[in-house]
């Protein structure tokens, strides 16, 4: 058995006891974040059923995934990093899920691409929760603004992503997007990487973004 499907074995058991400690029914879906690996590297974990995976990076995500695509309709792919609005068009055509919405101009254009393709992607609005200067994501202070202009230009708005400072206490961040899901009445939270998905269980996240975890340490 290869080591990816090992690793994924061990955490969605990880993850089935950490739910019944919580007493929750609800089973999170585990992106596997195949950034900057191969496709030999990831087929494993295709051939044993793993339908959900994540790439950083348009172009890479093409040559990687767009014969794989074809070929394997169940796959759903992730765009989990920044997205310029010059890579929209090609982003619109490979993605299923956006996870860094977060300023009113991407997310025009990605309406605007949608309708130019006849396609719909599902969006997460990324929120810079640790009020980060250097890092991506809509300031908690206007999200709201760009959640009634997402609903306005008809986008399909799933939920609510972050990416929490490094921290010791990642588990304040999770209950901070926790409440705005809350308050946006909202259905679902990207949030938990390979080193804190479990705490991200405990504020109710429905997807965990999981790459070294599963894939081992990038070289």
């Amino acid at each position: 058995m290869h080591y990816s499907i090992q690793n994924l074995i061990i955490i969605k058991k990880e993850i089935n006891s950490k739910l019944n400690k919580v007493e929750s029914n609800d089973t999170p879906k585990i992106i596997a974040v195949s950034k900057t690996f191969s496709l030999d590297k990831i087929l494993p974990l295709i051939e044993y059923g793993h339908q959900d995976f994540g790439e950083n990076k348009v172009q890479e995500s093409i040559e990687k995934w767009s014969i794989e695509k074809q070929k394997n309709k169940n796959i759903r792919l992730h765009l989990i990093g920044k997205l310029q609005r010059n890579k929209v068009k090609s982003a619109v055509e490979i993605f299923d899920y956006i996870h860094s919405v977060d300023n009113r101009k991407l997310a025009k254009k990605i309406s605007e691409e949608q309708i130019k393709q006849k396609k719909k992607v599902k969006i997460f609005m990324q929120v810079n929760v640790g009020n980060e200067n250097q890092k991506s994501g809509i300031d908690v202070e206007n999200l709201e603004d760009l959640y009634a202009y997402c609903k306005e230009i008809k986008l399909d708005i799933m939920g609510l992503m972050c990416i929490p400072p490094i921290s010791n206490n990642p588990e304040k961040y999770f209950s901070k997007l926790k409440l705005l899901k809350d308050k946006f009445k909202l259905e679902n939270l990207s949030m938990g990487m390979s080193g804190d998905y479990l705490e991200a269980i405990n504020y109710s996240a429905t997807h965990l973004r999981i790459g070294t975890g599963i894939f081992g340490l990038r070289s």
